[in-house]
C-alpha cells in the first residue's frame, strides 16, 4: 500500500487520487496513518461486494418452507 503525507495531499491532491486509483492510498499526518483514499473503482467494487454479502446472507437466513412470499423477502432485502 502506498502512502502520502497530510502536506503532500495538500500540495498536489491529484496525484493522490491517481495513486488511488488501483490500490487504497494511506494518509499520514506525523508518521500515523488517518485516513485511507480510495479510487472511484475500487471504492465502487467494495460498495457492491458488500451488498452482494448482505443479500446472500437474507436469502440464505429466509425459510422459504414457512410460507414467505416474494413480496416480502424483496422488502427485506430493498429491492
Amino acid at each position: 500500500m502506498d502512502t502520502i503525507s497530510i502536506s503532500d495531499l495538500k500540495t498536489n491532491p491529484s496525484k493522490a487520487i491517481d495513486f488511488a486509483a488501483d490500490f487504497p492510498v494511506a494518509i499520514e499526518n506525523r508518521n500515523k496513518v488517518k485516513a485511507y483514499l480510495l479510487g472511484k473503482d475500487l471504492y465502487e467494487k467494495i460498495v457492491s461486494y458488500i451488498e452482494n454479502v448482505v443479500d446472500k446472507k437474507a436469502v440464505k437466513e429466509t425459510d422459504f418452507k414457512k410460507g414467505k412470499d416474494f413480496e416480502s423477502v424483496a422488502k427485506k432485502l430493498n429491492i
